[in-house]
């Protein structure tokens, strides 16, 4: 982890400093090295595909200082990163095509709502997934209840339920290799993904006029997932010029760490790549 700008922590490589820039926003409960994890590295991928990629650190994660109470929502969040990511272009993105933004999860609804309105961000293109349109009933009531501490801490062996499929969708080093990528989420963030975000997704979605890359796992246990949801998510996309949806089998949230995850990352740099191609 290394200071990227003045107000953002997180992981630079170089590929060939050619094509997108490619920008990776991390989920709730992880850090950037979710992006980074021996054998199941985005940024590894990246770089062995020729591309410089940056993993940032959110408010609140790593070393990047949270943001004040109110501002540490999905809206809060976007708006901050629409200003922060600009430093991160000047300092990484010369000579680039423009900059891809990839999300996972929280960081796929903050990263969706930053492209709704990128202000002077140059950006192509966007990969997400772990996001949806419905959380589980009573999810949003769970978070409220716990006390009014500005960060949650989630148990590691609960984490791993909750961002795994079942078994044999991963491999031996998984879950527990993840683990070092863990961190408190601050409440604020749980609890916006898990109200607001349903409300304010078809106004986000439909403002997205760049092309979409969209996967969500089969068996991600923090969304409701199914084909039907699926096109929801696409249809509300209407201002996009591409989208490229489906369901992710045999996978859970975390897809990147599953034995799709390969895959997947694969899918998304090459997206990035396509992006490129039609600026």
């Amino acid at each position: 982890m290394e200071w990227l700008t003045d107000e953002l922590t997180g992981l630079a490589r170089a590929g060939s400093g050619k094509g997108p820039l490619v920008v990776a926003i991390h989920g709730g409960t992880y850090t950037s090295r979710y992006f980074d994890l021996p054998g199941h590295s985005l940024i590894d991928r990246a770089v062995a595909n020729g591309l410089d990629v940056v993993a940032i650190d959110r408010p609140g994660y790593g070393g990047s200082p949270a943001l004040s109470p109110a501002q540490m929502d999905i809206p809060g969040q976007a708006a901050f990163l629409v200003g922060a990511l600009m430093p991160v272009w000047l300092r990484f993105g010369a000579d680039h095509a423009g900059m891809f933004l990839i999300g996972h999860s929280i960081g796929a609804a903050i990263a969706s709502t930053i492209v709704a309105a990128p202000g002077a961000l140059p950006v192509i293109g966007l990969a997400i997934s772990g996001v949806g349109l419905t959380t589980n009933p009573g999810d949003h009531e769970r978070w409220a209840a716990l006390p009014d501490l500005p960060l949650v801490a989630m148990p590691d062996a609960v984490k791993d339920m909750v961002m795994f499929g079942p078994a044999g969708s991963f491999d031996a080093d998984m879950p527990h290799g993840g683990h070092v990528a863990n961190a408190p989420a601050p409440k604020a963030e749980l609890l916006s993904i898990t109200g607001d975000w349903r409300a304010a997704a078809p106004d986000v979605l439909g403002r997205i006029a760049v092309p979409v890359h969209y996967r969500q796992a089969e068996f991600d246990r923090l969304w409701i997932v199914n084909q039907r949801e699926i096109d929801g998510f696409t249809t509300a996309l209407s201002a996009t010029p591409l989208v490229d949806a489906r369901m992710v089998p045999g996978a859970g949230h975390c897809i990147d760490h599953h034995r799709a995850g390969a895959g997947l990352q694969l899918q998304q740099l090459g997206f990035a790549l396509e992006c490129a191609a039609r600026v």
